[in-house]
């Protein structure tokens, strides 16, 4: 069985009076513990596909199964303990809360699994450590570099232990040298936790570090390009 399977995928967006086709029919699968990469440039249809497959966005047709359970069936609320339980999410933006120091932007997503205070805190210390930036856990994120806050939003993304991380253009911020500092931090995780890991991008260089490449043209997939790397 597949990690993630994906039959007949169709995401239609009306714009007035105008349809405007997303995705058309896509089917593919992901294997367990897989780094895939879904590659594409501006308006391609990549991060529609990651909001589909993340449950972020409901498809206009088509089956998505992860871990052998099929989200599109799953209402609002199943879908939010679904992401809390199983997914991660890393973003080109940080998206970290301002107000909050590293430590309490990593610990924010075991609030919500109801877990006590100073274990989240622990739990939130060692995947500092974990991505090097212990001594800023009291830092907030305009006190840190770019390569830092993307560090903090790296643990916050596994504190949980998601199966499955997604990953939209986050290296799109940073220079080459952080770039290549933030990949292999996020593929020596994922390798060692046995994860999948899901990366969006329209750069062929982050491209290479996946054991799978997607090419998205046009809402559909390139069938030719789909690579499995050995």
């Amino acid at each position: 069985m597949s990690a993630v399977k994906i039959e007949n995928l169709r995401k239609v967006y009306r714009v007035g009076e105008e349809k405007v086709i997303a995705l058309d029919n896509i089917s593919m699968t992901m294997d367990y513990g897989e780094v895939t990469c879904i590659l594409g440039t501006s308006g391609s249809g990549k991060s529609t596909l990651l909001n589909m497959i993340a449950g972020l966005e409901k498809p206009t047709r088509g089956n998505i199964e992860l871990f052998g359970r099929n989200i599109v069936k799953l209402n609002e609320r199943q879908l939010a303990r679904f992401r809390q339980h199983y997914v991660g999410f890393i973003f080109q933006s940080y998206n970290l809360l301002p107000a909050l120091t590293a430590l309490e932007n990593v610990a924010l997503p075991l609030i919500f699994r109801g877990i006590e205070r100073k274990k989240r805190e622990r739990m939130a210390l060692q995947m500092l450590d974990a991505v090097g930036i212990k001594t800023h856990a009291k830092h907030r994120p305009t006190q840190l570099s770019g390569g830092q806050q993307q560090r903090v939003g790296i643990a916050r993304a596994f504190v949980i232990k998601p199966k499955i991380i997604f990953a939209d253009e986050p290296t799109g911020n940073l220079d080459s040298r952080t770039t290549a500092e933030v990949m292999g931090l996020m593929m020596k995780i994922t390798r060692e936790n046995g994860q999948n890991l899901v990366l969006v991008t329209h750069d062929s260089n982050i491209a290479s570090y996946a054991d799978r490449i997607i090419n998205i043209f046009d809402g559909n997939i390139d069938q030719s390009q789909l690579i499995k790397r050995s």
